[in-house]
């Protein structure tokens, strides 16, 4: 099973020293905060894709192609690829170009972003969203699975006899996740070409995530591509650890309370008791982490939101190195031992997915 990090790419004032960090400092934190993750040995850093202020993850394959030649092991991934303001195109070329520069140490998650002004930015209409996401990604596949591409449809120019470049690695297109919140037909587009579906349910509570999972799982295996119980799945997560449970509360208690996305709204008590929010010690973190897989069954990822909010640098790093030497080491084991053989334990690498290609066309 697979655990990392994620970063919604935020710049917030730091409501205990007013300390507000400009984009240089944070594009060049969040560089830090994978370099970091990949040498405590956890398994993926992800970014997301904002267009708007207070975000600055604007390009992620530009980040994640900088880290691809600074970091070793780590998966390189995405929390958020606009499926629907980026053109299809553009997107084949880009992540084929990570794929290429990270020898296959990479993914990515489509997702239609929650930010209505950022679509007439970019010559989109939020109302078509959800078509926009169906189209666009049809494309994308053909762009990568096919070297010549004739194609028209509703929402971009047609294309004649069009080669995306580079080529995807080996021949094989990088794997993808699905993610969405509340949207099933993104369920089921992940769900009908047999790609992973990520539930971010960092605002949810476990019983709408329930819902979703197994609404994929179970159209992954009505479409054909094996047991439900085979079927990729990734969850969101929140944590603030520290050795002392209040320590943990009082420290991150400001934080949340200034948070952008839900400072000055629930409480921190009643949102760490409807959400995946854990504040709290390692092992409050393992326990209630153990416990999603009653809830969705055996997953293959778990990422967890740390840098947001205006914490500081140095402070993310430590929740790094908590999370990778006191929590990770724990759950890995706990949810392997349950897992039945049959079940996959992460989602396909760039070698497996090239090795099933092999055996498909030699059979």
């Amino acid at each position: 099973m697979q655990f990392g990090v994620f970063s919604v790419s935020d710049v917030t004032t730091d409501p205990t020293t007013g300390e507000t960090p400009d984009d240089t400092e944070r594009v060049r934190s969040m560089v830090t905060i994978a370099q970091h993750a990949d040498e405590a040995g956890l398994d993926v850093f992800a970014t997301g894709e904002h267009h708007n202020p207070p975000f600055v993850a604007s390009s992620p394959t530009t980040l994640l192609g900088y880290l691809a030649a600074s970091t070793e092991n780590i998966i390189l991934s995405t929390s958020t690829t606009l499926i629907t303001t980026n053109d299809p195109v553009k997107i084949a070329e880009d992540y084929a170009m990570l794929q290429v520069l990270s020898n296959g140490r990479m993914d990515l998650m489509m997702g239609r972003g929650n930010t209505g002004p950022v679509y007439p930015w970019f010559g989109k209409d939020i109302r078509q969203g959800i078509p926009l996401a169906v189209e666009n990604y049809a494309l994308l596949r053909r762009l990568w699975e096919e070297d010549v591409v004739d194609w028209e449809g509703k929402f971009r120019t047609p294309l004649h006899g069009f080669t995306s470049t580079p080529r995807p690695l080996d021949g094989v297109p990088p794997f993808v996740w699905h993610g969405s919140i509340r949207s099933p037909e993104i369920a089921e587009q992940a769900a009908y070409y047999g790609d992973g579906f990520f539930h971010n349910n960092i605002f949810w509570p476990m019983s709408h995530t329930r819902k979703m999972v197994n609404f994929y799982r179970q159209r992954f295996e009505h479409h054909g591509h094996g047991p439900a119980s085979h079927a990729i799945v990734g969850l969101g997560g929140q944590a603030f650890i520290r050795k002392n449970s209040q320590d943990a509360w009082n420290e991150f208690r400001p934080y949340f309370d200034n948070a952008p996305v839900y400072g000055h709204g629930p409480s921190m008590e009643d949102f760490t008791a409807s959400t995946p929010l854990t504040v709290g010690s390692p092992q409050q973190v393992i326990d209630r982490y153990a416990k999603m897989r009653e809830d969705v069954g055996d997953y293959q990822r778990q990422l967890f939101l740390v840098d947001h909010a205006g914490l500081p640098l140095k402070t993310v790093l430590e929740q790094i190195d908590i999370l990778a030497e006191e929590v990770v080491p724990v759950l890995r084991k706990e949810m392997e031992s349950l897992r039945p053989a049959d079940v996959p334990a992460g989602p396909p690498t760039h070698a497996e997915r090239v090795a099933l290609r092999t055996h498909e066309l030699a059979s």
